[in-house]
């Protein structure tokens, strides 16, 4: 049976080690003019929700989007060789894509609060992006609200795939938030706990199924083709 997967980015594909919070302060002082005084507020919000509070928790009117996706696409420009210095991919995660991306069931993609571009500068720095649809997926340009990713990739692998938009879809993630968007787009969540958020409190969030890790490839295929095999 058809499956759609959708892989959150930061902290579940990859750590990025601070490199995407300079990018978010770098966007800011060229739209600002000086830097910010606090951190962008992310943790699994989309860049157009993320971009109006920064400027708000500064006290200050936020940009149009326009301007504020051309200086994040400016910030995160380049900046493949500070990920691969700093940062690094998270264990299980090559073996786990690798093996999506060999099952022609299954469209593997990503479900990302990031613009497209600084999704693929991420991605791309590690070659992660090769193993994944990028073409289909829900990117953080496409609305404010994370479940409204969901609904925009699946549109694209609908158009580009084939695929109903009833195909069964999962969502992997490390935040409440993702837990949360898989709810409201009807959609099942695997919660890894590699971010900040522990087992316990995915749990709490509701998340189908949490793990600490993705090193066993072999228990998220069973998984994963379970949920599509039920439906």
């Amino acid at each position: 049976m058809p499956l759609i997967v959708l892989w959150d980015v930061d902290h579940t594909l990859i750590e990025n080690s601070g490199v995407s919070k300079e990018i978010y302060a770098a966007a800011f002082t060229a739209l600002a003019g000086h830097p910010p005084r606090l951190p962008a507020p992310t943790e699994g919000r989309t860049d157009r929700a993320i971009i109006p509070e920064f400027f708000r928790q500064h006290g200050l009117a936020a940009p149009g989007w326009d301007h504020a996706k051309q200086a994040l696409e400016a910030a995160g420009r380049g900046r493949e060789p500070d990920l691969r210095s700093r940062g690094y991919v998270l264990p299980g995660v090559h073996e786990a894509l690798e093996a999506l991306a060999a099952d022609p069931e299954i469209c593997s993609s990503v479900l990302t609060g990031n613009i497209r571009a600084n999704a693929h500068v991420k991605l791309g720095a590690f070659g992660l992006d090769k193993l994944l649809k990028m073409n289909v997926g829900g990117y953080g340009e496409d609305a404010e609200v994370r479940a409204h990713l969901v609904d925009a990739a699946r549109r694209r692998i609908q158009n580009t795939c084939g695929f109903d938009l009833g195909t069964v879809t999962v969502l992997i993630g490390d935040t409440p938030r993702d837990v949360q968007a898989a709810h409201e787009s009807r959609a099942h969540c695997v919660a890894v706990a590699s971010g900040i958020h522990s087992e316990d409190e995915l749990c709490a969030a509701g998340a189908d199924l949490v793990v600490s890790d993705l090193t066993d490839t072999d228990a998220l295929l069973t998984y994963l083709r379970g949920l599509a095999a039920a439906s």
